[in-house]
């Protein structure tokens, strides 16, 4: 099939089912609320703006922001303004009612103001104590992460999510893995601070230049060095605890929906992975109540392979995770493959993911889902695999860190399978959901950078803006319904150090197009400002360092030709950041008095 002709069959795919809108979590959010949102806090952050300008209000904030004591130097954004009118334009733009939106504005606003009064306070302790305060530009970048992490866990707190499950724990490695990571992080700290202090024309160079944000090659180079570090460590562990000679019989499970045009090629490729594996392998196809031929289609597909024992069978009720509980039960070996139907594995996919299951703490197994090709945006959707899941991937297993491994290709151990499980029913992220809890039993969970398989792209803009909004809500279905690891006394990587910096990630990325917009307004208004910083800050946002790492993670992976994509790939984060602000838009903000207690229920609300 040409590019041509794989495109025009991708973009008249069915892509919507039960799992794009999950009952009771979600609401569907027009195109145009998110624009009508970012109008809106432009109007404000302009007002607000052109009121400090003004000077009248320069005798209780003199540094023209919401910022209650002296500071040393100036910033380059007024951050708290703008955190408040992000705040306030979400409220108005949310889902749920008017009243439940007014006390979430209400909570958030003040909380946040809390925090800024606190660090002005400890500031006024400072300059007291020694004469000199902090200088604002560190302050303002404590109130942003702090207004990042605050609208997160409010929106968890407030937002409907799936009920609480308790979360199994078996034998952990968590502080061994805890001071690894404290290590190579000082490393990393050392190695910046040391080229920062460089008296060299190039570092000086480097700091001055625009596309680090005018931050300094010192902290700009912190978390490269760090993730540098954890990747080489996780792809010598990998490569050291892997067996070639290991092998064992396999499962394959197939949730499909509505998957006739795809689902014989799908089987085939897993006929030749079986072929060529050797040992005894078992396809079970869930047709979960298919409106087209898709049943009629796979058993066919089963009936001419050679090398695989298959059957379908139909599960009626709508939804992924009933298809996939059907097969895990239905499962007969000790190795468990979950494939999405759009999925198509290569030959040796099979053998080299069993081949890490010699290392009994492996629990489970993903791959890389490369792009089919010929797409929209299946070139920049390449660099975004190459750096997600070829380069940060392998850097979290290294400290057990990783807690999502995407559902279109995952080799489970079955017996951890079956104790973390089941898959969760009416949300979004069961994939992460499940690889998370095999690893609090105690298993790894990592990326089999070799294992390289054919994944489903969309191929429209809407289909692209239903997945991402679908995915972007599982990191707070994910968190919220394994809220016990974030909140309980008992150590976790994953639950203190991941989930959280995995919701602090989610609000940066939901509020990057209203900071750039932000960012605009007060060039044009703050006359006091310094051109070059607040142009420096938006360019550094628009492609900064993320670009220079996706460059880094496109040479790791050795995929050339992927460098020419990155102009697409840029414009593809800004397109991600807009999902993401779409889809917390979608998420239903309740009254205090209607939050449900914690439970254990399955089902959510």
């Amino acid at each position: 099939m040409s590019p041509a002709q794989n495109s025009a069959l991708r973009k008249g795919i069915e892509f919507r089912s039960v799992d794009s809108q999950p009952e009771g979590l979600s609401v569907r959010v027009s195109a145009l609320r998110a624009p009508a949102l970012l109008l809106t806090f432009g109007i404000l952050s302009v007002v607000q703006l052109w009121l400090f300008q003004t000077g009248i209000y320069d005798w209780l904030f003199p540094q023209r922001d919401y910022v209650f004591a002296p500071y040393t130097g100036e910033h380059s954004i007024a951050i708290r303004t703008y955190v408040i009118s992000f705040y306030l334009s979400f409220s108005i733009y949310g889902s749920g009612s008017v009243a439940a939106r007014i006390g979430f504005a209400t909570d958030l606003i003040l909380r946040f103001l809390a925090i800024c009064a606190v660090l002005d306070l400890v500031n006024s302790a400072v300059l007291t104590a020694f004469g000199e305060p902090y200088p604002l530009t560190a302050v303002q970048i404590v109130a942003g992460l702090a207004g990042f992490g605050l609208f997160s866990l409010m929106l968890l707190q407030r937002g409907a999510m799936p009920l609480e499950k308790p979360v199994k724990t078996g034998t952990q490695q968590n502080l061994r893995m805890l001071l690894r990571f404290v290590a190579t992080a000082t490393l990393a700290g050392f190695l910046s601070a040391f080229i920062g202090s460089l008296d060299s024309s190039v570092v000086q160079e480097m700091r001055e230049l625009t596309l680090l944000g005018g931050i300094g090659p010192g902290v700009f180079l912190f978390l490269p060095l760090l993730f540098l570090q954890l990747y080489i460590i996780g792809v010598i562990e990998r490569a050291i605890s892997a067996a070639k000679d290991f092998s064992a019989p396999v499962s394959v499970i197939v949730p499909a929906f509505n998957e006739a045009h795809i689902i014989a090629e799908t089987i085939r490729h897993i006929d030749e992975a079986a072929q060529r594996y050797g040992e005894p392998v078992e396809l079970i196809v869930l047709d979960n109540n298919s409106a087209d031929d898709t049943a009629q289609i796979a058993a066919q597909a089963i009936a001419d392979a050679r090398s695989i024992d298959g059957r379908v069978i139909h599960v009626a009720k709508a939804g992924k995770a009933h298809a996939l509980n059907r097969g895990v039960d239905e499962a007969k070996h000790d190795l468990i493959l979950r494939i999405d139907a759009d999925t198509q594995i290569n030959a040796d996919n099979i053998d080299l993911a069993v081949q890490n299951f010699h290392d009994p703490h492996i629990g489970v197994v993903g791959g890389m889902p490369m792009p089919p090709g010929g797409g929209l945006f299946d070139r920049a959707r390449l660099v975004e695999v190459l750096l997600k899941h070829g380069y940060y991937a392998p850097a979290l297993s290294a400290f057990w860190g990783l807690i999502g491994v995407p559902g279109m290709f995952a080799l489970y151990r079955a017996d951890a399978l079956k104790e973390a499980g089941p898959f969760a029913i009416g949300m979004n992220g069961e994939d992460t959901d499940i690889s998370f809890r095999i690893s609090e039993l105690g298993y790894h969970a990592i990326v089999d950078q070799r294992v390289r398989y054919v994944s489903e792209v969309p191929a429209t803009v809407a289909h692209m803006r239903e997945q991402r909004m679908r995915w972007f809500r599982s990191v707070y279905h994910v968190t919220a319904r394994a809220k016990e690891a974030l909140v309980s006394r008992t150590l976790s990587v994953r639950g203190k150090l991941v989930l959280p910096y995995m919701l602090l990630n989610s609000a940066r990325r939901a509020m990057m197009v209203p900071i750039l917009v932000f960012g605009v307004f007060q060039l044009l208004t703050d006359t006091g400002t310094d051109n070059v910083l607040v142009w420096q800050s938006i360019i550094a946002v628009l492609v900064g360092a993320p670009a220079l790492v996706a460059v880094a993670a496109i040479i790791i992976n050795r995929e050339w030709l992927a460098l020419l994509a990155m102009p697409e790939y840029l414009a593809f984060r800004a397109m991600r950041a807009w999902y993401t602000l779409e889809s917390v838009l979608s998420i239903r903000i309740e009254r205090a008095s209607d939050l449900p207690p914690s439970l254990a229920s399955e089902t959510p609300k």
